[in-house]
Order: C-alpha cells, then structure tokens, then sequence
C-alpha cells in the first residue's frame, strides 16, 4: 500500500518540475482569456476612434460611387481607382489593426508570462495514434470544453437577443431618418450591442481561467518517488554526500595531524581537550593553533606528540578557550596573548634546559585565561 501511495501523483510540482515543463512550453494558457482580451480591445477602439473611421470610410465609398467618363472607358484607370480607394481604406482601419496585433502579442502572457520554446512546435507523432484520439475524445478536458461551448452559446446568444430585443423600437426608427443619421446611429448601436456581448464573456473567463490553472497545476503533479529522485539529482544522494562529508573530515583530520609534529607545545585539559601550537618569531605575528581535539582525536594527538618529543603542558582553562575560540590554522585571540607567553617561555626555557642543562624550568601553574574564554570557568569539575 505505501508503494501504491508513492506512486500516485497527489504532490505539488515542485520549482524544478515547473521550469522543466516551461522550458518545454507546457504552461497554463486560457484561450477564451486571450479571445475575450481581444475583443475588448477590438470593442474600445471602434467606441473611440469609430467616428474617424466612418468619417473616412464614407468619403472612400462617396469617392467609389462616383462614376467618371473616363474611367467607365478605360479599365486600366478604374483599377488603379480601386487600388487607391482600397489603400485608403486600409489606412483608415491601420490605428485599429495596430492596437489588434498589439492586444494579440501581449494578451496571451496575461496568465503565464513570456514563454519562447521551440520544443512546444515539435512534431508528436504520439498524437497521430488513433486510441489516444478516442481517449482525448471522451476524456474530461473535452467535456469541459463542450460544456464551456454550451455556456459560450447560451450567454453570448442570450445578450444578443435580449440586446436586439430591447431595441427593437430604435432599430425599426432607422427606417425613418435620413441616410447619414441612419449610418451614424447604426455604427453606434452596433458599437454598444458588441461590447455589451463581449463584456457577458467575461463570465465563461472567471469560469475558464481558474479552470485551466487548476488544469495545469494537475497535469505538472510529482509522484512522491519523484520528488525523491528529483532530490537526489539536484542535492545528491543523502549516503553518498554522508560518504563524501566523512572523507573530507577524515582528509582533513590527516592533514591536520600532520601538523602536530611541527608544532612548539601540546596544551591540554588534561584528557578532554588537546590544542597543538606553533609560534616562528620570523614569520608569524602571533601563535598559530596547528591541531586540536577532544576526546579520542586529543588523545591521539598526545601520542602523536609523544613521539616526536613535544612538550606537553596541562593547562585546563587555557585549552578549553583555545578549543573554543581559536580556528585551524589562524591566530590566537589577542586576549590569550599573555597566557601562550607564559606557555611559550616555559617551552623555550625547557629546550635551553634539554640543551645546555642547568635548572629545570617550572611549568606555569595558573595561566591568566580571562573567564569569559574559558567555557567551564563555571563548572568546577573542569578546572
């Protein structure tokens, strides 16, 4: 059951699934969005610049049914007429079209943004399959799209009738009136019943839109073994970056071995803590911590020091704020210059004596560590 569960698509896409599907031009598109837009736009440039348009359009078709003895004798002359009056008439209708194509261009971003993909015209020839043409037949997105037609048919035919209808009387008036008025209050009927159709199709858009959203958003579902896998692509294997954080920390911990040699002093907790420190007065502004560790790995770097005869000094508040506060291969803090002087002096003073002999040197007893270093300056079971 829990192997059925993940393979069922019940997740969210995730930001990758959603540019992939982008990339490969699946996103939400709402046809009667980008129709309704149009139309609009083709509705408010006719209410505003349809009075220029009529204007222009009567004097094209004045200027056609003007009928001169040339030109009923010679054809040639009639079709250049022909061709001026129709460029003329272009020319008028041009502000229209531009705002048309303008509308055309942009609209259909309203709902998902700008989208170029030359992988939505390649060819499917998945499509061509006849069974897959019944199951799209009779699958639910062509239900929804027939009852959206229904709904198209019922609206728009609905305000139209009751448009014509209620102006009946005015339309039957047009008989009376003299030809240029008849035109002009045509043009303006005609103008206010087709934005009156186009605004009822806003209705099938509040339908149509959150539809195909919802659409879209089903269609780029992820299966939870995807999103897994997805996971795995994108941030790696759990095991293996595990695998791979162990070997760096264990590269890291050789490396920093290797330093232990070098160093000048071992100061410790005594069993807890363990810092390895390296002072060159030639080159180095302060001491350096070169290792350190707790537990195990401050037990192997005693022995390591052990063996390549590096004094070792017990020096609990100081190891455990050099634990803390001070990184690999970085300077001590300035407030622990003090307490490494004393510890450096003892190890030069020890090599003297190891050397040329004399007086044995005394380890420092009581390093001045300011307290607010030294994490168990309040327990004393760590002094």
């Amino acid at each position: 059951m829990a192997e059925d569960s993940d393979l069922e698509r019940t997740e969210e896409a995730t930001p990758k699934r959603l540019e992939k599907a982008r990339e490969e031009g699946q996103i939400a598109r709402s046809q009667e969005l980008t129709t309704f837009t149009l139309l609009l736009a083709a509705a408010a440039g006719i209410l505003f610049m349809g009075s220029g348009f009529m204007d222009k359009l009567l004097k094209i078709m004045k200027a056609g049914m003007h009928m001169e003895r040339e030109l009923a004798h010679q054809p040639d002359l009639m079709l250049n007429r022909f061709y001026e009056l129709a460029f003329e008439g272009l020319l008028a209708m041009a502000p229209l079209l531009l705002l048309l194509v303008i509308v055309a261009f942009f609209a259909p971003m309203s709902l998902s943004g700008w989208m170029f993909s030359t992988k939505a015209i390649m060819p499917k020839f998945d499509r061509i399959n006849p069974i897959s043409g019944l199951g799209r037949i009779f699958s639910m997105h062509s239900l929804v799209e027939l009852v959206k037609a229904i709904l198209k048919t019922i609206v728009i035919g609905g305000v139209a009738a009751l448009v014509i209808w209620s102006n009946k009387d005015a339309v039957m008036m047009l008989l009376t009136v003299p030809v240029d008025l008849g035109i002009s209050r045509t043009g303006e009927f005609l103008t206010m019943s087709f934005l009156l159709i186009v605004g009822a199709m806003i209705l099938v858009v509040l339908i149509d839109v959150p539809y195909r959203l919802w659409e879209h958003a089903k269609q780029l579902r992820m299966t939870k073994e995807e999103i897994r896998k997805e996971y795995k692509e994108s941030e790696g294997d759990p095991f293996i970056k595990a695998r791979i954080r162990g070997l760096q920390r264990e590269a890291a911990r050789r490396r920093m071995m290797a330093e232990v040699p070098k160093a000048d002093v071992i100061v410790t907790n005594p069993t807890h803590y363990a810092v390895a420190l390296r002072y060159q007065s030639n080159s180095m502004r302060a001491p350096k911590v070169v290792a350190k560790g707790v537990h195990l790995l401050a037990a192997r770097i005693r022995e390591v020091a052990a063996e390549h005869r590096i004094p070792i000094l017990e020096a609990p508040p100081l190891a455990r704020a050099l634990y803390h506060h001070a990184e690999l291969e970085s300077e001590i803090p300035e407030k622990l210059y003090t307490a490494v002087a004393e510890v450096l002096a003892y190890v030069f003073q020890l090599k003297r004596y190891n050397e040329y002999g004399g007086k044995a040197p005394q380890p420092p007893l009581d390093v001045p560590v300011p307290a607010e270093l030294d994490p168990g300056a309040a327990e004393p079971g760590n002094a």
